[in-house]
């Protein structure tokens, strides 16, 4: 057996892993990476292998940094079926073609540039993929429940469980059989922290040959959920009433913007929060929540109070989504009072540029980063202080507060991803720590051996290791 890391090794984005026996050879996951102009470019490199060659691919849930390439994997060859949950099979038909409309927007543009004799920096000549690319790659997907057994191949057999993360996030249980011999394979993909809104709680696993965990929040602890919400509260009070400004919140359509939405109105029912008005400038946010609503038997009770409160919000809270272009920028001439809400969640694509744009050089306005931030992304330079900040070829100063509320992460933090491994009744043969920055990955691979006293490293990209 030979597992090659592609992805999210000593990175948080771009999540993919080749697993390889003889003649069988599959992916986990096959993400985008995110980021800068690098990150960009890297999604153009050629993988160490013919994508006709993949016998199939398991997917642990929709987040573009786990999903993004998947339609050109399909382009480029691969005619296998992708494995995944029932949640995140309908995810993807929103999350995928979404993500080909944005890059033909950014192709499109860069084309009308470079007519005009400007050279666009950072965009590829040629186009990740298309719309029609994302739609015919829809085909491939197959839609499991959660604890169902499937066996994509003979020395195959796998289980997709609930990661807590985000609606039909998985962590993937794996069989492989080799020479007589059976190793079982575990893949956390992204956990969520225990005891939050919206989703469940990861599901405990027992046993594992070969772990491979993530390690995004791993060398630190989320504030309590409390002081988290004290901090929302006053960040609102005083840019609302005080300030008299607007707060722009980027949000990953897919997980914080319907958490998000049901903590504000919890806090608006409590009389805690003014009356306020809440525009989700986002379609494929308005897309995601009505996708959450057709899966129940997923979610938790908060989650279910927070549907019945889209639909009859309390007294004093609006909340508005968006469709239109012409809708979304009506929002530029609002000065004061509302709460933007609006994708991508790292600020490098998509309608929240074009708030920041109207937004960031305002005393009065507030940022709010309520999401893990890449290193390269526009958000992760205002999350580190920067002043000065590039929009649409334009330098713009930051005058607006910045503020980063880690708390509301959907990921796990260092103690809950140690409570998570807890869990397991032995220790691994062998531990790869992925999806973390370097610095966190090789920390938390540390803290793993000297508190579990277990072997686990930390890969870095594109390496590989032979079993």
């Amino acid at each position: 057996m030979k597992i090659s890391f592609l992805g999210a090794a000593q990175e948080v984005t771009g999540s993919c892993c080749l697993v390889e026996l003889p003649g069988l050879k599959f992916l986990v996951d096959c993400g985008m990476r995110q980021g800068g102009r690098e990150a960009r470019e890297r999604n153009f490199a050629r993988w160490p292998f013919e994508p006709k060659d993949l016998d199939f691919v398991l997917l642990t849930h929709a987040h573009i940094d786990h999903s993004g390439l998947l339609p050109r994997l399909c382009a480029l060859g691969f005619t296998g079926p992708i494995y995944t949950t029932l949640a995140t099979a309908d995810l993807l038909s929103v999350m995928l073609v979404d993500s080909a409309f944005i890059q033909e927007t950014d192709w499109n543009r860069a084309q009308r540039e470079r007519g005009h004799g400007r050279r666009h920096a950072g965009r590829n000549v040629e186009l990740l993929y298309t719309v029609a690319q994302a739609e015919a790659c829809l085909e491939q997907v197959r839609g499991l429940a959660y604890d169902e057994d499937v066996t994509p191949h003979p020395a195959v057999r796998c289980r997709f469980r609930d990661a807590g993360h985000i609606l039909g996030s998985a962590i993937i249980e794996l069989w492989l059989e080799e020479g007589g011999r059976t190793r079982k394979l575990v893949f956390s993909g992204d956990l969520g922290q225990p005891g939050r809104p919206i989703v469940r709680d990861p599901t405990p696993i027992e046993d594992a040959d070969l772990l491979f965990v993530e390690s995004t929040y791993g060398d630190r602890v989320h504030r309590p959920m409390q002081e988290t919400v004290d901090e929302l509260v006053a960040v609102i009070e005083d840019t609302l009433r005080r300030r008299q400004g607007n707060i722009v919140i980027p949000a990953f359509a897919l997980g914080r913007t319907q958490e998000l939405l049901y903590l504000l109105a919890r806090l608006r029912s409590e009389h805690r929060l003014p009356p306020m008005q809440v525009f989700v400038d986002s379609p494929m946010a308005d897309r995601v929540t009505a996708i959450t609503a057709r899966h129940p038997e997923f979610l938790d009770d908060e989650t279910r109070e927070m549907l019945s409160l889209r639909r009859q919000p309390p007294e004093g809270l609006s909340i508005r989504f968006t469709k239109s272009v012409d809708e979304s920028m009506a929002l530029n001439r609002l000065k004061a009072g509302g709460i933007i809400v609006s994708a991508s969640g790292m600020c490098d694509a998509g309608r929240i540029k074009h708030h920041l744009r109207h937004n960031l050089g305002r005393p009065e306005c507030a940022i709010v980063i309520i999401g893990f931030q890449a290193e390269g992304t526009l958000g992760r330079r205002l999350v580190d202080g920067e002043k000065r900040v590039r929009l649409f070829g334009e330098e713009h100063v930051v005058r607006a507060s910045v503020h980063t509320i880690g708390g509301l992460s959907a990921h796990a933090d260092r103690d809950a991803l140690l409570g998570w491994l807890r869990g397991l009744r032995r220790a691994p043969q062998r531990t790869f720590v992925v999806h973390g920055e370097a610095a966190t990955a090789c920390g938390f691979a540390d803290r793993i051996a000297d508190e579990l006293g277990w072997a686990t490293e930390a890969p870095a990209a594109l390496s590989h290791v032979d079993l």
